[in-house]
């Protein structure tokens, strides 16, 4: 038991628990992970080969769907090996391996529609010095720091946990998120008030960050003219639907773990896959559907543009 612990999963466990509803199960999981794959590379792509997308909005839009990707990957593998298995079990280094890059992407994805935020108010309120602001420099410094900066964060609590001895070998999820914090003998007074830090520096203050420059730009919107409130709609309210469910998702995280509220099997089982479907799935549709010119190369690439 030094080595690895037990793992509830609540869709093999305690709902699929005949063979053939596991087959079923293992199909429907790889139909979704391939389904992210696909949505989100086809976005990256079309980002990358088209010169008129190589612009700091789209250029972040490409990096939310890598960051998908890599969110995806760190989960779907895992699940689609348990689906199969009568025994899920993880190695307790393998399930902070998996707690760190978790956050770290989910992190991520808050600090890179702060920097599209930021990128729009620019855009729109201040118009004449987007060039100037707007540089490449610019655009790989918020890049890298959206990634570096919850990586290093999140890295401080997987070390402590790694150190804490265990009590519990049962994790109650279908991956390692922060009930992970459950399993030590003694809860550490430490890791909670910096978790509480890492929440307010890479989720809440990202969050108030786009709800102000949002706001700043709904204002400047209404009082200008009918292609500035149009542009403004064009390309934030897909910001804005990413982010609300986001939040959500990432607000249940925590009133489950921290708070220890207990919620009934089927909803937690309900609420842990939308965590790790939602977004990945919802992105590239979004915006892939709502931004004009990634719809447009996106329908000559499937050759829709003649059937219309």
């Amino acid at each position: 038991m030094d080595d690895t612990f037990n793992v509830t999963y609540l869709t093999v466990g305690g709902y699929v628990q005949m063979k053939k509803y596991r087959y079923i199960y293992f199909v429907i999981m790889l139909m979704l992970y391939i389904l992210i794959i696909l949505s989100n590379c086809v976005i990256v792509y079309l980002i990358w080969t088209h010169q008129n997308l190589h612009e700091p909005m789209y250029i972040f839009i490409a990096a939310l769907s890598l960051n998908s990707l890599l969110f995806s990957t760190n989960i779907y593998p895992k699940l689609l090996i348990d689906s199969l298995s009568y025994r899920q079990i993880i190695s307790y280094q393998a399930c902070l391996v998996q707690y760190f890059l978790f956050y770290s992407f989910c992190g991520a994805d808050f600090l890179l529609l702060a920097a599209m935020a930021y990128d729009r108010y620019v855009a729109i309120c201040k118009p004449l010095l987007y060039a100037s602001i707007m540089r490449k420099r610019t655009v790989t410094f918020l890049l890298l720091f959206a990634w570096l900066m919850p990586a290093s964060q999140v890295a401080v609590p997987a070390v402590l946990s790694a150190m804490k001895k265990l009590c519990h070998f049962t994790l109650k999820g279908i991956f390692c998120n922060n009930s992970v914090l459950k399993l030590q003998c003694v809860r550490s007074r430490l890791i909670t008030v910096y978790g509480l830090i890492v929440l307010l520096n890479i989720a809440i203050l990202p969050v108030l960050f786009i709800l102000f420059t949002y706001s700043k730009i709904l204002l400047i919107s209404y009082r200008s003219g009918r292609d500035v409130r149009k542009k403004a709609a064009e390309t934030c309210l897909p910001h804005l639907c990413i982010l609300i469910s986001f939040s959500v998702l990432c607000a249940y995280d925590v009133v489950v773990a921290r708070l220890e509220f207990n919620f009934p099997k089927t909803v937690r089982l309900i609420m842990a896959l939308q965590v790790i479907l939602y977004n990945p799935v919802l992105n590239p549709i979004i915006y892939g559907v709502k931004m004009k010119e990634i719809h447009k190369h996106l329908k000559k690439l499937l050759n829709l543009e003649n059937n219309e």
